[in-house]
C-alpha cells in the first residue's frame, strides 16, 4: 500500500504544479505524507457533497480539479463552509490534493477528456505550451468532428454526451452551419476568442460565456459559439485522471481503488424555457 507522499508524486508527473498559472493554487492541500493511501476519489469540487462522499466512500485521497482556497485565507474556523470541508477532511483522515491549471495544459488534459467524450479528433492545442517541442501541451484543444455535423448536431451530440445540468448547451449562431473543424476547452473560455479566430475553426465548445464578448465575438466573425455549464466541460478529466492512476497504479502493483464522483456539483438547479415567440414588439431595449 503506497504512501500520500507515493501517490502524490506520481499526481505531480502528471500535473507538474509548476505548469500551473501564477494565480493559482494548486498541490496538497490537506494530508499527512506519510499515511496509507488505498481509496482515491476524483471530482471536480472541493464542497461538502464531494467531501462527505469521500468520508462514505472511506477514501484516503480525494482529488480534485477545482482549487478550495484560490485567493487565500486568514481562517480554517468550521464556522466557514471552506473551514468545515478541511475539518471534515482531517477528521476522517482524508487527503486534498488538486489539479487545476496544470491539468488544463496537460497532454492529455482537460481538453482532451473533453474532446474524447465528444467524439472529436484532436489536432493540436490552440494555444500551444512554448515550453513544449512537442506542440502537444496547451490550453484548449482544436479538433474535428467524426463525421460531418451541424452547429445545431454537435450542439445535440455535447447536450447527450456531457452530464446533464439545469442549463444544458446554448448556441450563438447558424444552427444548420456545418462544422468542419471545432475549439474546445474546459472551463471558462471567453477569454482566448482570439485565439480560436486565429485558429480558423467553425465553431468552438466551452462554459461561462458573457454578453458582451460572445456579441463581440459575434460580429466579427461567423464562429458558432457553444456554451455548456463549467462543471459539465470539466467532468470528464476526472474518468481521465481516475484512469491515469489507476494505469500508475497497476504498474507499481499498489492495488489502489480509484473511482470518479458523479455528483452534480453544478451550481445552476433549475432552468425555466422562455415562452416561444417572434414578437419583440415588448421586448426591453
Amino acid at each position: 500500500m503506497p504512501r500520500l507522499s507515493e501517490v502524490i508524486a506520481a499526481l505531480d508527473n502528471l500535473w507538474p504544479a509548476e505548469r500551473a498559472e501564477s494565480w493559482d493554487a494548486v498541490g496538497t492541500v490537506v494530508g499527512d505524507p506519510d499515511q496509507e493511501v488505498a481509496r482515491v476519489l476524483f471530482a471536480v469540487d472541493p464542497v461538502r457533497e464531494t467531501v462527505d462522499e469521500a468520508v462514505k466512500l472511506d477514501a484516503d485521497l480525494l482529488v480534485t480539479h477545482h482549487p478550495l482556497y484560490l485567493r487565500g485565507t486568514t481562517t480554517v474556523a468550521a464556522s466557514t463552509f471552506k473551514g468545515r470541508v478541511v475539518h471534515t477532511l482531517i477528521k476522517n483522515d482524508i487527503a486534498l490534493h488538486v489539479a487545476h491549471t496544470n491539468a488544463d495544459t496537460a497532454d492529455p488534459g482537460v481538453s482532451d477528456a473533453l474532446a474524447g467524450a465528444l467524439d472529436l479528433r484532436i489536432l493540436r492545442p490552440f494555444v500551444p505550451d512554448p515550453s513544449d517541442p512537442a506542440g502537444r501541451r496547451g490550453l484548449g484543444r482544436v479538433c474535428e468532428p467524426d463525421r460531418p455535423l451541424t452547429v445545431r448536431e454537435l450542439a445535440a451530440r455535447a447536450a447527450e454526451r456531457l452530464p446533464a445540468t439545469a442549463q444544458g448547451i446554448r448556441v450563438a449562431g447558424d444552427p444548420d452551419a456545418p462544422v468542419r473543424t471545432v475549439a474546445v476547452s474546459g472551463g471558462s473560455g471567453d477569454s482566448l476568442f482570439d485565439h480560436v479566430r486565429a485558429a480558423g475553426v467553425d465553431a468552438f465548445l466551452t462554459a461561462d460565456l458573457r454578453h458582451h464578448p460572445v456579441s463581440e465575438a459575434r460580429a466579427q466573425s461567423s464562429l458558432a459559439l457553444l456554451d455548456a455549464a463549467h462543471w459539465a466541460t470539466e467532468w470528464p478529466w476526472c474518468e481521465l485522471a481516475a484512469a491515469q492512476l489507476d494505469e500508475i497504479s497497476d504498474r507499481h502493483g499498489w492495488d489502489l481503488r480509484v473511482h470518479v464522483s458523479r455528483t452534480v456539483t453544478d451550481p445552476w438547479t433549475a432552468h425555466a424555457a422562455s415562452a416561444t415567440t417572434t414578437d419583440t414588439s415588448g421586448a426591453p431595449n
